[in-house]
Parts: C-alpha cells; structure tokens; sequence
C-alpha cells in the first residue's frame, strides 16, 4: 500500500521532476562548457517555436469553450453574479498581496539578461493604449501571439455568443470543447520535447550569465512559497470569517485538508475537483452552489497563479532593470496578474498561456518564456494548493451572499450530524403496521 502511494506521488510529480532535472543539467553544462554553450540554442528554439505555433488555437479553444457553457447556467444568475464577483475581488487582492510582498523584497538581484529586447520595451500605459491592448483592426491579427489580450477579447466575445445562441448554438459550444481538449492534448505532445528544450536553454543562459542566474531563482522560489504559506493562512482564515465567522473558520480548516492534500499531490485543480466537491458540502455549502463555484472556479479562478503572475512579471523587471514602480505600472501588473490567473490552464504546467500574455502584453523578447516558464515549475505546488483551496472558502462567500448571513444554519446538516441524525433513525422502533 505505501510503495503503491509512493508511486502514485512520484507519477504525479513525475514531470516536475524531469524539467527540473533538465534545467539542473542545462545549468551545469552551460556552467562547465561557458560561452560555447549558445551551440545549443537551436535545441531551445525548436521547442520555443512549438509552443508559439500552439498557443493562438490553445487560447482561442480554452477561453471560448470554458465562457460558452455559461448556457447552461441561466437559471441561476444570482449566484453567478455573485460568483464572478467574489472570485474578481479575491483574485484583485491576491494580486495587490503579492505586489506589496514585491515590493518589500524586489527581485532584481544585480543580473543582467543579454538578449535583445523588442522596440519600445517599457510598460505598457493603461490609459493611452487602451484600444490597442484590447482590440485589433483586421481580423488576421489575431493569429499573431503579439495581440494576446485582443484574442481573449475575441474568444470570450465568440464564448458569449454561443452561449446565447441556445439550442443552435450546441453544436458549435461542442466543437470549441472538442477544439480546446485537441489544443491540450497537442500541447501534451510538445510537453515529451520540453526537457530537452529546457537543457538547451539554461545551458545557454547560465553559459552566458553565470550561476548568478540560478541564485535568482532561489530567491524567487523562497519568496514565493513563503507569499504563498502566509496567504493560505492568513487570507484564506479572513475569507472563511467573513463568510461565516467563528463557523465559518472553523468549517474551513477542519475540511480544507482534503483537497489541498490532492491539490499538492497533483499539481492539477482539475483533478482536485471532486476533492473540493466533498470538502465545500462538509463546509454546509449548498449545493446549487458549490456544484457551480467549485468547477467553473477551477477553471477561471486561481490565485496562485495570479500570485505567480505578479512575480513573473516582477522577475522579468529585474531582470531587465525596469522600474516596477508608479500607479500605472503597478495597475497594469495587478490587471496582468489577474488576467494570468484565469487563462492558465488547471493542468500540472498548464501556465504557458498565462507566460505567453505578459510576454505579449510587455513585449519582452521570445527567449523570455523559458525563463519564467522554469517559475512555474518551480513554484507548481503551492501554486495549485491556492488554486485548489482559495475556490473552496469563495463557495463559501458566495453562500454568504446569497443565502444571507444566516446560510450556515439554513444549509445542509454536517457529515457528523447526518451520521447521528441516521443512527437515531436506524435505532427507532418499527412503526407497527395495520
């Protein structure tokens, strides 16, 4: 039984495990071989190039199916409403928590990345190129990785349609579910090449910059799961308080340990669905509720990915001597780090979308997405435990508001409640019969 637990562990972190392998080796090798080690940049380039061709349909597919089965949720807007409310001001709070954690403890560590940026590379002005960020003039633009936000715009905008096209509409709402399960499966596929293309490029990188690089990411990772530790507690027990008080804690943390034990273990919020499914009806969630918070959550709400954002695009500022600094530079963080949070993939490493839009948005050159690509395997399972866990306490908000603040009392009875309430129904005496 332990060895076959052992094994199930490993299985899941099994990935994890050879893309940090092959970034160790990278950074060893581009260690003993210096400069000669940009020989390798081709082996990246290739893996790069793979992931640019895929991530236009990929981002397309995923945001526009997962909006189009808002269809079948039209009888019940009230929690909906509600729901998407509670995820946004988390998720905004998240981003602010993790800006200020940055801010105390900045991430340019002295480094100096030596690759050519693109024209124009400082933060993008909220209020001057607003247009711009969000819209396109030909259609055709959309297919270029360059105008990501635009294309999210546009896949939300087709999701929404579709939605409200009703029963015409199902065939179509089928083809970007079969669309965004293909552009997953194909990115999977690239996933078998991406050891080597990891080698490749911190061979180069660490060949070029030195081990300075990795001490870089050693402070990054230790910021982070630190962030992450303390916002699972704090945070999360505020959450739970406002949702119920005193209860409402209390209900968090005796069942919370369900699904962030499966979270960590797989580094998937998909696959911990039916885990925080049981632990939102422990919490006496309802089940209309829960039933609609926990797998849409799953989907377009995690703030540990809007927790990695934010760093990812602190870390990118050091590395590039940026100043992460100012209100408009700062906003646009928060909004990025937000947007990060509900295009990632609730897959192990299914961050890249996420990493190809601060790209896109910042216009940091290509070679960039290895870079911040290796934090998010870095950072994977506190990040999942927050994806997992922060959907479970906004079900619970969500109850808050709309049952009232007497949800608690008025939801179901808890597990130990039922098991008495069936034993004392078991124990009665047998209705006599006529």
């Amino acid at each position: 039984m332990f060895l076959a637990k052992l094994y199930q562990g490993i299985k899941a972190y099994r990935l994890i495990i050879i893309l940090l392998s092959s970034i160790l080796l990278g950074a060893l090798v581009g260690h003993l071989l210096g400069p000669t080690a940009v020989k390798l940049k081709p082996l990246g380039d290739v893996f790069l190039n793979l992931m640019f061709t895929l991530v236009v349909p990929l981002v397309f597919f995923s945001v526009s199916s997962a909006i189009s089965s808002i269809g079948e949720l039209q009888k019940i807007w009230k929690v909906l409403s509600n729901m998407l409310a509670v995820f946004f001001v988390t998720s905004a709070i998240a981003a602010v928590f993790m800006i200020v954690i940055v801010m105390f403890f900045p991430l340019d560590n002295g480094l100096s990345i030596p690759l050519i940026t693109t024209t124009g590379m400082q933060p993008i002005s909220l209020t001057d190129q607003i247009v711009n960020i969000f819209t396109v003039s030909d259609f055709s633009k959309l297919f270029s990785r360059d105008n990501m936000l635009a294309l999210i715009v546009f896949s939300a905008l087709i999701g929404l349609a579709t939605a409200y096209t009703g029963e015409k509409g199902k065939p179509f709402a089928t083809f970007l579910r079969a669309g965004a399960e293909v552009s997953m499966t194909a990115i999977s596929f690239i996933m078998y090449y991406a050891p080597i293309g990891f080698f490749a490029y911190f061979a180069v990188l660490v060949g070029e910059m030195g081990p300075k690089l990795i001490e870089t990411y050693l402070r990054t990772t230790v910021i982070y799961y630190a962030s992450a530790i303390l916002y699972f507690i704090v945070a999360f027990t505020i959450f739970a308080f406002l949702a119920g008080k005193k209860t409402g804690i209390k209900l968090f943390w005796q069942n919370i340990l369900f699904p962030a034990a499966t979270s960590i273990a797989t580094c998937s919020s998909a696959a911990s669905i039916p885990a925080n499914l049981h632990a939102a009806k422990a919490m006496r969630v309802p089940e209309p509720i829960y039933e609609l918070v926990i797998p849409f959550g799953g989907i377009v709400h995690k703030d540990g990915s809007v927790l990695g954002g934010i760093i990812k695009i602190a870390f990118l500022f050091g590395l590039f001597h940026m100043s992460f600094s100012g209100p408009s530079t700062l906003l646009m963080a928060a909004f990025i780090g937000i947007l990060v949070g509900t295009v990632m993939g609730a897959i192990p490493s299914g961050g890249m979308v996420g990493e190809m839009l601060i790209l896109s948005v910042y216009g940091f050159p290509p070679q960039t997405l290895v870079l911040i690509a290796a934090i998010s395997i870095l950072i994977d399972p506190p990040a999942t435990l927050l994806n997992v866990t922060s959907n479970t306490v906004c079900s619970m908000l969500v109850a808050r508001l709309v049952e009232g603040r007497n949800w608690l009392k008025k939801s179901v009875l808890t597990t130990e409640e039922l098991s008495n309430e069936q034993y004392q129904t078991d124990n009665l005496p047998e209705t006599p019969t006529l």
